[in-house]
C-alpha cells in the first residue's frame, strides 16, 4: 500500500467518524454570518470543520462549487448568498458526510424556499469521475478478477470522457475550507489543474486552507493523525500561492490572514489564510492599440506574466492584458486607456511581447497610423509562459 493512498484512507476514516461525532481538534474556529445559520440543520452545523469562511467573496446568481463539501455547511451558507438564481455543487468523497449533507438539503430548501443545492460523490483531484455512477456500474459488474478490473477502469475512463462530474468551464467560483491540506502531496497538482479546468474564463477561487510558515519536514508527512488532522499535509504559505500561478491562475491574493497561528508544531506555525485567484489569461497576445497607466503607489509593479508597469506611464498592452488589467482585482490600479479609434478583433494583429520599448506613443491611441518600428512580430504570442 503506497503512503498516499494509507493517507487518504486515513483521512476517509476520521472524517467519517467525525459525521458522527463532533472532533473540535480537526480544525479552527470561523465566525460566520448567523442570519445564514438560521436555515441550517442543526445537525450540519454541530459537526463543521473548517478554518474560513470564502462565502463572503460570492455574489447573487454565481454557480459555485465547494471542494470537500463534508457537512454542507458552506454549501448552505452559498446558496443563500447566490440566491434562487444561482447554483451550489458539493463535491466529497466521504459517504458519512455525503450522508449528512444529503439528508439535510430538504429541511434547508424547505426553510429558504428553493433548492439550489447538490451534493456529488468525487475526489477533488479527479473532479471529471463521478463515483455514484461508477459505483452503479460496479454493482452490475463486481471485479472478481484482473479482466474485470481492466473493464471497470476502462468503465472510469468512459464516465469522465462521456459523463463528467463537473464539465469543462462550466463553475464561476470554486470555494473551500480546509480541505486542499488533505489531498496526498503526490495528487495536488492535479487538483490545481482540476480547478482550472472546471472554472469558466473570468472566474475565480477563493480558497481557506491552514499554510505554514516553514516547509513541513517529511517525518511529519509522514505522521497521519497529524495529516488528518490539517496539519502535515499544509502547504508552505508562499508555495501555496504558487500552486495556483503554477495552475494557470492569476491575480492570486491573500485576502484574509490570521496573524495568530492554529497550531504550533515543532516550533512550525501552522494558520488560516484565504487565497483568491482568476481564470482568463489563456489564448493569443493581439495588438488593439490599447494602453494601461498603473497608478500606484508604487513606482513601480510586475504581473504573474512578467509584464511591468511603471507609475504613470502609458504602458502597451495586448488585448488580454488589457481586459484583466481594468478588472477585478486590479481595476482600482490602472487607467484604461482605450484607443481613438478601435482596432475590430477580428482585424487584430499579434501582439509582439517582446518589443524594446513597452511604452504606448499617446498618438498611437489616438489614431495615428502606426510606423515601421511599431509592427509586431511574427509571433502569434499564444503561448502560456508568455502573458
Amino acid at each position: 500500500m503506497t503512503i498516499a493512498r494509507s493517507i487518504e484512507e486515513n483521512v476517509r476514516d476520521r472524517y467519517a467518524e467525525a459525521a458522527r461525532a463532533v472532533e473540535p481538534a480537526l480544525c479552527c474556529p470561523v465566525d460566520y454570518s448567523p442570519a445564514l445559520l438560521e436555515a441550517i440543520p442543526a445537525e450540519v452545523l454541530e459537526v463543521d470543520y473548517g478554518c474560513g469562511d470564502p462565502s463572503k467573496w460570492l455574489q447573487s446568481g454565481e454557480t459555485v462549487l465547494d471542494l470537500g463539501s463534508g457537512s454542507g455547511k458552506i454549501c448552505f451558507i452559498a446558496a443563500q448568498v447566490v440566491g434562487e438564481s444561482g447554483r451550489v455543487i458539493g463535491v466529497d468523497f466521504n459517504p458519512p458526510m455525503l450522508a449528512l449533507s444529503r439528508r439535510a438539503k430538504p429541511a434547508f430548501a424547505a426553510k429558504v424556499g428553493y433548492d439550489n443545492v447538490e451534493f456529488l460523490s468525487g475526489r477533488i483531484q479527479d473532479l471529471a469521475l463521478n463515483l455514484d455512477a461508477l459505483g452503479s456500474w460496479l454493482a452490475a459488474h463486481p471485479v472478481a478478477d484482473p479482466e474485470a478490473f481492466l473493464a471497470m477502469q476502462d468503465q472510469a475512463r468512459r464516465l469522465s470522457a462521456e459523463q463528467p462530474l463537473i464539465a469543462n468551464d462550466s463553475i464561476d467560483v470554486i470555494v473551500s475550507s480546509c480541505v486542499l491540506n488533505l489531498v496526498p502531496a503526490g495528487e495536488k497538482p492535479a487538483m490545481f489543474r482540476e480547478m482550472h479546468r472546471v472554472l469558466r474564463r473570468g472566474g475565480r477561487c477563493v480558497i481557506s486552507d491552514i499554510v505554514s510558515d516553514e516547509p513541513v519536514p517529511a517525518r511529519l508527512q509522514a505522521d497521519q493523525e497529524l495529516w488528518s488532522g490539517c496539519v502535515s499535509g499544509a502547504f508552505e504559505e508562499a508555495a501555496f500561492l504558487r500552486a495556483f500561478e503554477d495552475a494557470g491562475l492569476y491575480g492570486v491574493e491573500i485576502v484574509e490572514r490570521r496573524s495568530e497561528p492554529w497550531r504550533v508544531v515543532e516550533g512550525i506555525e501552522f494558520r488560516s489564510v484565504t487565497v483568491r485567484a482568476f481564470k482568463g489569461k489563456e489564448g493569443p497576445c493581439l495588438e488593439r492599440n490599447q494602453a494601461v497607466i498603473y497608478k500606484g503607489p508604487f513606482k513601480s509593479v510586475v504581473d504573474d506574466d512578467g509584464h511591468s508597469f511603471d507609475r504613470g506611464e502609458r504602458m502597451a498592452v495586448c488585448d488580454k492584458t488589457f481586459h484583466i488589467c481594468t478588472a477585478p482585482p486590479y481595476a482600482a490600479s490602472f487607467e484604461a486607456v482605450r484607443p481613438g479609434v478601435e482596432v475590430p478583433l477580428e482585424e487584430a494583429l499579434p501582439f509582439d511581447c517582446s518589443r524594446r520599448d513597452p511604452r504606448r506613443d499617446p498618438r498611437q491611441s489616438k489614431g495615428a497610423v502606426r510606423s515601421a518600428g511599431d509592427a509586431p512580430s511574427n509571433s502569434d504570442c499564444d503561448d502560456p509562459g508568455c502573458c
